[in-house]
């Protein structure tokens, strides 16, 4: 008879064999969500984030002056993370800017067109800035939007999934250590209130393509295990009303799903 109390609920998550992810990683994330502000915090930020970003939304809407922030939402962001967010859930986030450009350029490489590859690649915290989470949203538009017909070459060419090594200052003083996803909720705000409702809706909707990438990986690799991660949401349905912080959470982990996947891939070959 098996103990009934059993090993930590932690241990058989990083521990499940199914799980396609780097074992470093999946460390990372399991200390990540066993933060007290991801038990305490986290299920209180969730619904005020969605509902403050709606209101901020209709009232942007409802101003007749479109007008943008983004120098300023870059300044609020990164001293936001330097101060107020763990070093690891930093590193998550700036690794999931690398892994997402790791998964177009891959589709770039193995597709025939013109596109220049995603250059996006940060691996400071400073290198949230400067417009990235922007231009982290537009690549994706730009790929799919260039690809044209999929044409495939033989054989996939799996370079080019390498993750430098990130730097998410973990000597700085932080006067909080939050978690990710309860950072996602925060962050969402001045996202909503710096964007003009349509860079806005783009952002939320780039997110709905992860089952278009996922569709194109399946397809150059032959291998139909990507295709498990979709979650059936439609690109050709457009809307902002949508829990954000939840969904960037869920696409950052399909999007290291698809990256690790690759990467075994790649070890076959």
């Amino acid at each position: 008879m098996s103990d009934l109390a059993g090993p930590p609920l932690w241990d058989a998550i990083v521990g499940d064999p199914s799980l396609v992810l780097d074992p470093e990683t999946a460390r990372k994330i399991a200390e990540d969500q066993r933060r007290w502000t991801r038990t305490w915090l986290y299920p209180v930020a969730r619904p005020l984030s969605r509902v403050l970003a709606l209101v901020i939304l209709v009232l942007k809407r409802l101003t007749p002056v479109r007008w943008t922030a983004h120098r300023l939402m870059d300044r609020l962001c990164i001293w936001f993370l330097r101060r107020f967010v763990s070093p690891q859930a930093v590193e998550l986030l700036i690794r999931h800017f690398v892994i997402e450009t790791n998964l177009l350029n891959f589709i770039v490489r193995n597709c025939r067109n013109d596109i220049e590859p995603v250059s996006l690649r940060p691996t400071t915290l400073a290198g949230l800035g400067d417009n990235a989470v922007i231009e982290h949203d537009v690549n994706v538009y730009v790929v799919l939007a260039g690809i044209g017909p999929l044409v495939y070459d033989a054989g996939p060419d799996y370079s080019g999934l390498d993750v430098p090594e990130l730097d998410p200052e973990p000597d700085r003083f932080r006067f909080m250590r939050l978690d990710i996803q309860t950072a996602l909720c925060l962050m969402n705000l001045p996202f909503a209130a710096c964007l003009t409702p349509d860079e806005y809706r783009r952002a939320v909707h780039s997110m709905r393509f992860d089952d278009s990438i996922l569709a194109i990986l399946s397809e150059i690799t032959g291998d139909p295990a990507f295709l498990r991660w979709c979650s059936g949401d439609l690109s050709v349905r457009v809307d902002s009303n949508a829990d954000v912080p939840h969904a960037v959470y869920r696409h950052a982990v399909i999007c290291e799903y698809a990256h690790e996947h690759l990467r075994r891939l790649s070890m076959r070959a």
